[in-house]
């Protein structure tokens, strides 16, 4: 901390007027005994006579001349000598006025000062926390390095374990393309036995195509009827929509490989049976209209010996002919029923994926003319 003091000096004009005053006074005295000498001296001469004595009141008249302005000066000296003990009165006062703003401006500072002092104290502490946090954030960069390296480990043996699943997976496709080759040879082989079978169902596929032209007089009931059925059924999405037709997905209906209705998807056919049955009296009976059972399955190929099929197409006119015999048990009239079956001849989704063959394996509704 620093402190500031301040000392009033004596004030020494007074007594240097008065030795000022007193000194002229002895100047003054000097002169007038030397030129009283002086004037004696000259008087009591006898060769310089009248004309030292005009000299002497020559002299004496500039000397008392001389002595009136050096009065004067005096006069003027005392003036200006007071003049200035006044003005030093006055800058005693503005010192002492001054003083008193020093002391106080010097409490400011030592406040400052403290302030300052206690700011730098908690500036240290905060300083000292910084570096404990610093040390805490460095530690932990460590830690990260160390687990960067770890992951980097870990990435390597991802890669390859990586190279290893590729390795394995083209085995995996040369042994599929084998195999694929074999089912196709097969697949061709049955495919002669099935021509009869196909050629009968493209006919009867032929003969429905023909009768669409024929739907302007049951057009304005089937928006109504499609209508219904997404009513009957609320929020399920087992019922999907495709145009003008109903797709209702196997998987829900019947068993894997199998033509018996499921329990849950006799439910769900006795609702879209009640619909169909309020259409039945809705549709004037002059409109000869029927509900069209599509049966679809994937490509996968039936395995050899399974009793009641041998084919997709076989399996699909059986599902959907348990799709209308379930409808007309639920109410329907059987002669508005007309099951059909396409086996894998139109599917909805290309490729091998589980998604892609569950998708194609449905079955499709659709109201039309006879």
């Amino acid at each position: 901390m620093m402190n500031i003091r301040y000392r009033t000096q004596t004030n020494a004009w007074p007594g240097f007027v008065d030795l000022f005053s007193n000194l002229v006074i002895i100047l003054i005295f000097l002169m007038i005994v030397f030129v009283f000498l002086w004037t004696t001296t000259s008087v009591f001469n006898k060769t310089s006579g009248a004309k030292t004595v005009a000299e002497l009141k020559a002299a004496n008249a500039e000397q008392s001349q001389t002595i009136q302005q050096m009065v004067a000066d005096e006069q003027e000296a005392k003036r200006l000598l007071i003049l200035a003990r006044n003005e030093l009165e006055n800058l005693e006062q503005n010192n002492a006025i001054l003083t008193d703003e020093l002391n106080q401006i010097d409490d400011s500072i030592s406040d400052l000062i403290t302030a300052y002092e206690s700011k730098v104290l908690e500036l240290q502490a905060q300083g000292k926390n910084m570096q404990q946090q610093v040390s805490s954030l460095s530690q932990q960069l460590a830690q990260a390095t160390l687990d960067k390296e770890k992951a980097a480990q870990l990435e390597q043996e991802r890669k390859d374990l990586q190279e290893q699943m590729e390795s394995q997976r083209a085995a995996l496709a040369e042994q599929l393309e084998k195999l694929q080759a074999a089912l196709d040879a097969a697949e061709e082989k049955s495919r002669a036995q099935e021509i009869q079978y196909v050629e009968m169902s493209n006919r009867l596929n032929k003969a429905l195509a023909d009768k669409v032209a024929e739907l302007k007089d049951v057009s304005k009931y089937q928006s109504e009827f499609y209508k219904a059925v997404k009513i009957a059924m609320g929020d399920r999405t087992t019922i999907q929509t495709d145009g003008d037709r109903f797709i209702v997905n196997s998987d829900i209906l019947f068993p894997s490989g199998s033509y018996k209705l499921s329990s849950d998807g006799k439910k769900q056919l006795h609702l879209i049976a009640n619909v169909i049955k309020d259409m039945e009296e809705k549709i004037p009976t002059d409109i000869n209209w029927i509900i069209r059972v599509d049966g679809h399955t994937d490509k996968k190929q039936v395995i050899a010996g399974t009793s009641g099929y041998k084919n997709n197409t076989e399996l699909s006119l059986l599902r959907a002919t348990a799709v209308a015999n379930e409808l007309a048990n639920a109410g329907v009239s059987k002669r508005r029923l007309v099951p059909s079956g396409f086996g894998d001849m139109h599917p909805v989704e290309l490729g091998n994926t589980p998604a892609a063959l569950q998708k194609n394996r449905r079955i499709e509704l659709q109201l039309t003319n006879r």
